[in-house]
């Protein structure tokens, strides 16, 4: 990782110099930077056995000198902008690509059945209650998870009910005289 920072950093600033020395005469900087790219092109070709390996130097070489060559002369190079342009997806599919992950893992067999025996064996308990019960025993499964597996597996669950007050539901419809400080005891001043 170091490294290729450190190359980085050098490819900007060769990259950086190139462009001032373009700057300083383009009617001949342009042939120099042509030398320099058919000079790098010989030395590759002279190592080459059957076919040229390019190694990472060369590439950000040859990368950093095409730059500065006139359109008319890039495509007739060993290195095209094609070639760079395929250079580049690499480096990017190399570095961004994640693995493809859909989902969340799959739940072990043995929970499944564990959840599907619960099921049977107790028909009033909810997908809530069977959450708990897996959590007593170490296992944390989601609520949903387990519909989902009761749902595939043809068990048909009634979903756990929230506890309801108690008693004659005045409070649901006069809310006032449930309230403990309302009390008809208060003395009138």
């Amino acid at each position: 990782m170091i490294m290729d920072m450190s190359f980085r950093l050098l490819y900007l600033i060769f990259d950086r110099i190139l462009g001032w020395l373009m700057l300083l005469g383009r009617a001949t900087s342009s042939k120099d930077v042509e030398l320099l790219v058919l000079r790098h092109e010989v030395a590759v070709l002279r190592r080459a056995n059957p076919r040229p390996r390019l190694d990472r130097a060369d590439r950000a070489l040859f990368a950093a000198l095409i730059r500065h060559l006139p359109a008319v002369l890039r495509g007739h190079r060993l290195v095209t902008p094609a070639t760079l342009l395929r250079w580049h997806r690499r480096l990017v599919t190399k570095r961004w690509t994640l693995p493809h992950r859909s989902g969340r893992p799959p739940l072990d067999d043995t929970i499944a059945a564990l959840i599907e025996r619960l099921a049977r064996e107790n028909r009033t308990w909810g997908y809530q209650r069977i959450q708990g019960e897996l959590l007593k025993l170490g296992h944390h499964v989601g609520a949903s998870t387990i519909r989902r597996i009761l749902t595939l597996r043809r068990i048909p669950r009634r979903r756990s009910e929230r506890p309801t007050r108690r008693g004659d539901g005045s409070c649901g419809r006069r809310p006032r005289a449930c309230w403990p400080w309302t009390s008809s005891t208060s003395t009138a001043p």
